[in-house]
C-alpha cells in the first residue's frame, strides 16, 4: 500500500501547529490503509526538528536543510516536492489550508496532473462504485468540507487520480502524540540537484509579520454570542464575563455577518474550531455549522430565550432567559463568589 504523506510548515525551525495537527490525522489515514506515514520539511538550520514531528507516528522524514529554503519561497519549495512526490507516488498527500498551504497545493496538483479538495474539515477512507465503469475502488481518501456556505457536507472522491490530495483547516484535527519514543528514517535531500537557479529568481528583501492577539485554540474559557445578542454593544456583556473568567470572546457566522464581532473570533465551520474546558454560548440557536466547531468542548452552557434552540440539546446546563439579564447576574453572582 502506498504511503501518506504531509506537509510540514516550518517557521523559525518550528514546525507549525496545523501540520502537527495534519500528521495526527495522517497517522489515522495510514493506520486504516495499513502503510506508512511520510512528512516533508524544507527549512534553514533544522538539526533536531524531527523531534517535532516523529512523535505523531511518523516513519519516513523528507529533509531540505538550505539557506535558500527559508522563508517560504514557492517555486523552490514546488521543485522539491514535485520531486520527492513523483519519486515516492504516495496515495494521500495533506496540507495546511493555510497561505502557504494554498499557495503551495495547487500548484503541485497541476504539476502532478491529480485532483486537489480544499478546505476539508474531515478526513477519512472509504469505497466507492463507479457505475459507468461497474467498477469499485477501494481505500479511497473521502475528503470533507463544507459548501453552499455550510449548509452542506461535501463528501468529494477522486478515484481515478493519484496522489489524492487535501488541504485541511486549522484546529479541526485534534493534535495527538502517537508514541513519544516512536523514531523515523530521515531522508536528507540534496538540495542542490533539485533546486535551480531559475526557482530562486524571486528575492525576498524584507518581511513584516503581525502576530494575532486572538487565540481561540487555547483558550480554556470561551464565552461565545450568536445574531441573539441583537448589536454590537451587546457583546461587551460578553467581553466582560469573559475577561473575569480569564477566557476569550468568540461569536457565530452570524453575529460576524451582522458586524456584531470580528471575523477573527468566528467559531464553527467557517471560523475557528475550538476544544475549551468551559463554553459559554450566549443567544447562539446551535446550527450545524457552529457546533461542528466547538462541540467538543468539555462543558457547554446555552444561554438562550428559546427552549427549542437546538444548542440547549448540547448543552450541559441550558439556563432559559433573556441573556440581556442573565448574563450580568453571572457576572454579579461571578464577583460575589469568586474568590
Amino acid at each position: 500500500m502506498k504511503s501518506v504523506f504531509v506537509y510540514c510548515e516550518v517557521e523559525n525551525k518550528k514546525v507549525a501547529e496545523i501540520s502537527q495537527e495534519l500528521l495526527s490525522a495522517g497517522k489515522r489515514l495510514a493506520v486504516k490503509l495499513g502503510c506508512p506515514l511520510e512528512a516533508m520539511a524544507f527549512g534553514t538550520d533544522l538539526n533536531g526538528i524531527e523531534e517535532q514531528i516523529t512523535p505523531y507516528g511518523v516513519d519516513r522524514i523528507h529533509l531540505a536543510d538550505d539557506a535558500s529554503l527559508s522563508p517560504y519561497r514557492t517555486l523552490p519549495h514546488t521543485a522539491l516536492a514535485k520531486e520527492i512526490l513523483k519519486k515516492e507516488a504516495p496515495q494521500i498527500v495533506l496540507f495546511g489550508a493555510t497561505s502557504v498551504g494554498r499557495d503551495l497545493a495547487p500548484r503541485l496538483a497541476s504539476a502532478l496532473n491529480c485532483g486537489l479538495t480544499a478546505d476539508c474539515t474531515i478526513l477519512d477512507i472509504g469505497d466507492h462504485f463507479v457505475k459507468k465503469e461497474k467498477k469499485e475502488y477501494k481505500n479511497l481518501l473521502y475528503a470533507i468540507r463544507p459548501a453552499f456556505g455550510g449548509s452542506i457536507m461535501a463528501n468529494i472522491i477522486n478515484w481515478d487520480m493519484h496522489p489524492q490530495m487535501a488541504t485541511v483547516r486549522e484546529g479541526v484535527m485534534k493534535k495527538e502524540i502517537f508514541d513519544k519514543d516512536y523514531t523515523a528514517e530521515v531522508v536528507k535531500i540534496d538540495v542542490d540537484k533539485i533546486v535551480t537557479e531559475d526557482d530562486l529568481v524571486v528575492k525576498i528583501l524584507d518581511r513584516h509579520i503581525e502576530e494575532s492577539d486572538v487565540n481561540l485554540k487555547e483558550a480554556p474559557i470561551i464565552v461565545a454570542g450568536g445574531y441573539g445578542v441583537g448589536s454590537k454593544e451587546g457583546f461587551d456583556l460578553l467581553v466582560e464575563l469573559a475577561g473575569l473568567l480569564g477566557g476569550e470572546v468568540g461569536g457565530s457566522r452570524a453575529a460576524v455577518d451582522a458586524g456584531y464581532i470580528d471575523h477573527d473570533r468566528q467559531i464553527g465551520q467557517t471560523g475557528t474550531t475550538v476544544r475549551p474546558k468551559l463554553y459559554i454560548a450566549a443567544g447562539i440557536s446551535g446550527a450545524v455549522q457552529h457546533t461542528a466547531g466547538m462541540h467538543d468542548a468539555s462543558m457547554i452552557i446555552s444561554v438562550n430565550n428559546d427552549p427549542d434552540a437546538p444548542m440547549n440539546k448540547l448543552a450541559d446546563y441550558v439556563i432559559i432567559g433573556d441573556l440581556n439579564e442573565v448574563i450580568p447576574k453571572m457576572i454579579k453572582y461571578y464577583k460575589k463568589n469568586a474568590k
